[in-house]
């Protein structure tokens, strides 16, 4: 027969593990076994730890539904809406249930409590014009300016992510079957075209990435790490280009070429996705070359530009013409 503190520490949660400790190991839990991007992990910690903050003194096995509705109902005060309390919520879920796993935890506060519902906000997207001009950047043989115009004839070809592209490797590379093989979300790959436009600056700058790779062997410096030697888009020093510059070089770009509103790199995303669905009506096909998971994702899509598919409807259905006879806009000479 079991002792009852033996029996008392089988059954009863971690007592003594500390927040940070706990999501120390919640981490490398994503990255070791779900395999979650970097990006990914940190958004976990950011969220987390506002968890942590909301909670004070109170140990994290002590925590109620009741307290979890709280804290929601708190930042909802704060003005943060329902899409970013249901991220809070399922990264706070999906923590309590590692805890469950690995630390003896009995019970998952989270499960079962639902966010405050808000309007769902559809995503920008430019008109065809506003994409091409977008992308038809001045290179005037400047080496980054080059590069800046392949990640965006990319984005805009092919629908890629942020993370996608800064990751993106020589190999995945296709030229002879137009296409480029990606790693996405979960660690999901998947093959999607790439147009001829794309392809073009995409030559031209790996073109130029030769000389950069080149010049940085000539004049000594430290040997590139591997994952910079296979990058597709690298900066002036050799290596893999991040995230954040990619965003800043297309704010600066949108500044230059006089765009309205802030350029990001989902921009050129959204605007594919809508500008594709418009032209093929396929909505599955759209699906696979976003990489989306659901399809309920992807019908977000299926909402933007209703005033452009009307117009197509005008001019191809025969009983959706606009204009009518004198005779027949004129109730009272109707028969």
């Amino acid at each position: 027969m079991s002792s009852p503190d033996i029996a008392a520490s089988t059954h009863s949660p971690n007592n003594g593990l500390l927040p940070e400790s706990a999501l120390s190991g919640f981490l490398a839990y994503l990255n070791n076994e779900r395999q979650y991007s970097p990006l990914t992990a940190e958004n976990y910690a950011r969220d987390l730890r506002r968890l942590f903050k909301l909670a004070g003194d109170v140990p994290l096995h002590e925590l109620s539904s009741h307290q979890i509705r709280r804290f929601i109902a708190q930042l909802h005060g704060g003005g943060l809406g329902g899409k970013s309390l249901a991220r809070f919520l399922s990264s706070w879920r999906s923590f309590y249930t590692y805890l469950m796993r690995d630390h003896r935890y009995t019970d998952n506060p989270c499960v079962g409590i639902r966010p405050p519902k808000s309007a769902r906000k559809l995503p920008q997207v430019l008109s065809v014009d506003e994409a091409m001009h977008m992308v038809s950047i001045s290179t005037k043989k400047e080496v980054l300016a080059v590069r800046d115009q392949a990640i965006y004839e990319l984005f805009y070809s092919s629908g890629l992510r942020l993370t996608e592209l800064v990751n993106l490797n020589l190999d995945a590379l296709d030229f002879a079957d137009s296409s480029v093989r990606l790693m996405g979300k979960g660690n999901k790959s998947r093959i999607v075209p790439v147009g001829i436009k794309a392809i073009i600056a995409l030559q031209a700058w790996l073109a130029v990435r030769k000389e950069i790779i080149g010049r940085k062997e000539i004049i000594g410096r430290e040997k590139m790490i591997a994952s910079d030697e296979q990058a597709v888009f690298v900066g002036h020093n050799g290596q893999r280009i991040g995230a954040r510059s990619v965003q800043l070089r297309m704010r600066e770009w949108g500044i230059k070429q006089g765009m309205l509103s802030p350029a990001h790199p989902h921009l050129l995303r959204h605007s594919f996705a809508s500008h594709v669905l418009q032209s093929s009506g396929d909505l599955r096909a759209v699906q696979e070359m976003l990489g989306h998971a659901s399809i309920s994702t992807t019908q977000i899509y299926t909402h933007l530009d209703f005033q452009a598919l009307s117009k197509v409807y005008d001019k191809a259905h025969p009983r959706a013409k606009k204009k009518v006879s004198k005779k027949e806009s004129d109730p009272q000479k109707l028969p």
